[in-house]
């Protein structure tokens, strides 16, 4: 195809998950309330970690940053989608579908790294308790959250404009419900082999090495808790990192499995429903995961709910 042949398209159409009027209804009713049980569930997290001076602690700290994270990817995707749902043609201008994948695919990298600091933090808690506060000091705890936000924004940054130079002609079609990395690269009228390639390498960078680094910090740890004498010590030392291990476990699989092989990689319905479950069920499920069952989160719910009752409540464990 020449040069003269290769038009840039001004919006995209998005595909979406149905055409049927009907299941979109009832979609637009499951995920409006999902968003919304999201969005609070993590405020009220960050609320409570805010207010409570005994959870001014590193691990608190990088939750709060994971909430923060979690509830500006769903507002990347769901918002839009949640219109589109009641709209027959689901436009996204050019530069709005560029946007979300910047926000999307940047507040993704940047929640890999969180993990891995997560991870990190967990090690010292089981492995150097005694030093764990003298280790895990402010300063470094705020070099190592900017370090995420840095390299997971820069990241997609990068690929943002490498996958929005190349000329889509006359297609604007999505089959996704969002601005997806893949989705869009498919688009183009030329060979977009390089553009795979680079994916695959940011994903290795941003999403391989922080695994290594979780898998290495949990080697330790569990090398840790298998030397503890009592049964009672190794519960607490594995509850310590029970919650962070089944995050790990859930956000990791499923994006190795989506970005490490475009070639061979899920089918364009597979694509979306894991885009699904990290826009929707993920970010409404962390802070569940890691705090709802946490026996200092629910003294904190405790404190904070018998000030306002007047009353000295008790939470069931």
């Amino acid at each position: 195809m020449g040069p003269n042949n290769k038009t840039w398209v001004k919006e995209f159409i998005l595909l979406g998950l149905s055409s049927d009027w009907n299941t979109q209804v009832s979609l637009f009713a499951l995920f409006l309330v999902t968003y919304l049980m999201t969005v609070m569930g993590n405020f009220l997290i960050i609320l409570l970690i805010r207010l409570d001076s005994r959870l001014h602690t590193p691990m608190y700290f990088f939750l709060t940053n994971l909430s923060l994270v979690d509830v500006s990817y769903a507002t990347s995707i769901v918002p839009q989608m949640l219109v589109h749902f009641l709209k027959e043609h689901k436009v996204i201008p050019y530069v709005s579908c560029a946007a979300q994948l910047f926000f999307s695919l940047g507040l993704g990298g940047i929640e890999f790294v969180l993990l891995a600091v997560m991870a990190y933090d967990r090690y010292v808690a089981v492995c150097d308790p005694l030093r764990y506060s003298v280790i895990m000091h402010r300063a470094l705890c705020t070099r190592l959250t900017v370090i995420s936000w840095v390299s997971g924004s820069t990241n997609s940054l990068m690929q943002t404009v490498i996958t929005f130079q190349l000329p889509m002609c006359t297609n604007k079609y999505i089959d996704h419900i969002s601005c997806e990395i893949l989705a869009v690269v498919r688009l183009a009228c030329v060979d977009t082999s390089s553009n795979e390639v680079a994916i695959m390498v940011s994903s290795i960078i941003l999403l391989m090495t922080p695994f290594c680094l979780v898998l290495l910090s949990y080697i330790r740890i569990i090398s840790t808790i298998l030397t503890i004498q009592s049964t009672e010590g190794k519960k607490k030392a594995f509850h310590t990192c029970a919650s962070h291990l089944t995050v790990v476990a859930l956000c990791y699989g499923t994006t190795i499995f989506t970005y490490i092989q475009p070639h061979s990689g899920p089918s364009v319905l597979q694509e979306k429903l894991i885009s699904l479950f990290y826009a929707i069920l993920m970010p409404m499920l962390n802070p569940m995961i890691y705090s709802l069952r946490n026996k200092e989160v629910k003294g904190a719910w405790q404190k904070l709910l018998g000030k306002f009752s007047g009353v000295t409540l008790k939470l069931p464990t």
